[in-house]
């Protein structure tokens, strides 16, 4: 079958369909975003050219290819293998500075990229958007200055700062308090092969956010032949070496499927996402054990996740913190269920691309939820609800989630859909192939 071919994202107000009845719909999710950025940052660091195939194409994504290309890495495009855009050649150069990287929105990038910087021959300036330059930073400057690196801000523990590479840096022991984003663990383990003696990490906090992201870097760097190990809980040490070059295809996004899974207990009927993973280190793939809690039926067969539901979304008390990610798209539910629904261990997501919790209560109360934010998350005590504006705050979850409500309650409008571009440009064609109007399945 033919590749799909999408237009670019949508900006602007898009008030979100209503399905008129059940959903009997099969598509494909582009790549994860997760693990396009990790193969990137370690295909740049490895010891020699390799291809990412299948790779997300979106404005996260795009930041990092930028601050790669920004640093001396050769990215080249190939013809693409996954249906959504080019495959990359990845040719790894001698890290330089002399720039300054604007990380848009992208955590990843800011997070990732701080490290990389360290190592690179001069001044690295590393900016961000407007609505990105609150999130925080201080626990990468302050575990890069302990691993002797000159960092230089303005006292705000914040972007933007330089940092001025010498080249090489050393390594060695260092604790760090991750318990805003798993993500400052991650940044330090992929750069670690390169520090001169590797790195022995101690996560310092009373929580860690979002352990399935940090197995994924571990399991990326394993299968590049860095050696690393787990000394003791919120431990790890990572050998010094080269990362071994090697071609690496990337799964669809898991966690972008949340919301067209979710779909199928908000309307009834199905939902298919072909090229499901078996295993994956991804926190989108505990959506079908979380989805059965709420009510669905799943089951996974020949790669294709089939999520089936009733219409009647069951209210219920989840923790999330191992995928702190789906909480808008459980959030959503959860203004639709047939009982109050809470979900903790998300206190983190105050961090994101906007406070997620605070989004979300004002969002369902616009539109006549009943919400009480609580100091580790949300409690949703289901009401009628009405159309609206949902503001998107800047954040893609934000965005969808308005859509999944917008499925059955009409007038949900959402402010900037173009949003969605940030990890999911392909997000309203997507979404129309849900509707039974529409014709249901998007080509794979």
């Amino acid at each position: 079958m033919s590749a799909p071919t999408y237009s670019p994202a949508p900006r602007g107000r898009w008030v979100a369909p209503v399905a008129s009845g059940p959903l009997h719909a099969r598509l494909r999710i582009p790549g994860s975003k997760s693990l396009t950025n990790r193969e990137l940052v370690l295909a740049a660091i490895a010891d020699g050219a390799a291809v990412v195939r299948a790779p997300l194409h979106s404005d996260d994504s795009a930041r990092m290819i930028d601050a790669l290309r920004a640093l001396g890495t050769g990215v080249q495009e190939e013809q693409g293998t996954g249906g959504f855009g080019p495959d990359l050649r990845i040719l790894p150069g001698r890290l330089t500075g002399g720039v300054t990287i604007d990380c848009g929105q992208a955590g990843t990038v800011m997070r990732f990229i701080a490290p990389l910087a360290g190592l690179a021959d001069g001044d690295v300036v590393l900016t961000a958007h407007e609505t990105a330059l609150h999130r925080p930073m201080g626990a990468m400057i302050r575990a890069l200055r302990d691993l002797g690196v000159d960092v230089e801000d303005d006292g705000s523990w914040a972007l933007p700062f330089t940092v001025r590479g010498r080249g090489h840096i050393r390594g060695g022991r260092v604790e760090i308090d991750a318990s805003a984003s798993s993500q400052f663990v991650s940044g330090l383990l992929l750069a670690a092969p390169r520090f001169d003696v590797g790195l022995h990490l101690v996560h310092t906090g009373e929580r860690l956010p979002s352990m399935p992201h940090i197995d994924m870097t571990v399991e990326a760097l394993t299968r590049r032949g860095i050696k690393v190990t787990r000394p003791a809980p919120g431990e790890w040490m990572v050998e010094a070496g080269v990362p071994r070059a090697r071609d690496t295809a990337i799964e669809p996004d898991l966690s972008n499927a949340a919301p067209f899974l979710a779909a199928a207990l908000v309307r009834g009927g199905e939902v298919t996402i072909d090229g499901w993973p078996s295993r994956s280190t991804q926190p989108g793939a505990l959506l079908p054990r979380l989805l059965e809690q709420l009510g669905a039926k799943s089951i996974l067969d020949g790669g294709a996740l089939t999520v089936r539901g009733t219409g009647v979304v069951r209210g219920v008390q989840i923790d999330l913190g191992a995928a702190g990610e789906l909480a808008p798209t459980f959030a959503g539910l959860a203004a639709l269920a047939d009982a109050p629904t809470v979900l903790t261990g998300i206190g983190h997501i105050r961090l994101h691309e906007t406070d997620r919790i605070a989004a979300l209560a004002g969002n369902l109360r616009a539109l006549g939820g009943d919400v009480e934010e609580l100091e580790d998350g949300i409690r949703i005590v289901p009401a009628p609800l009405r159309g609206g504006t949902w503001p998107a705050h800047h954040d893609h979850r934000m965005a969808t989630t308005g859509a999944l409500i917008g499925l059955r309650v009409p007038g949900v409008e959402i402010d900037e859909i173009g949003t969605t571009a940030k990890t999911l440009p392909e997000f309203t064609q997507l979404w129309e192939h849900l509707l039974p109007d529409v014709g249901g399945s998007a080509p794979a």
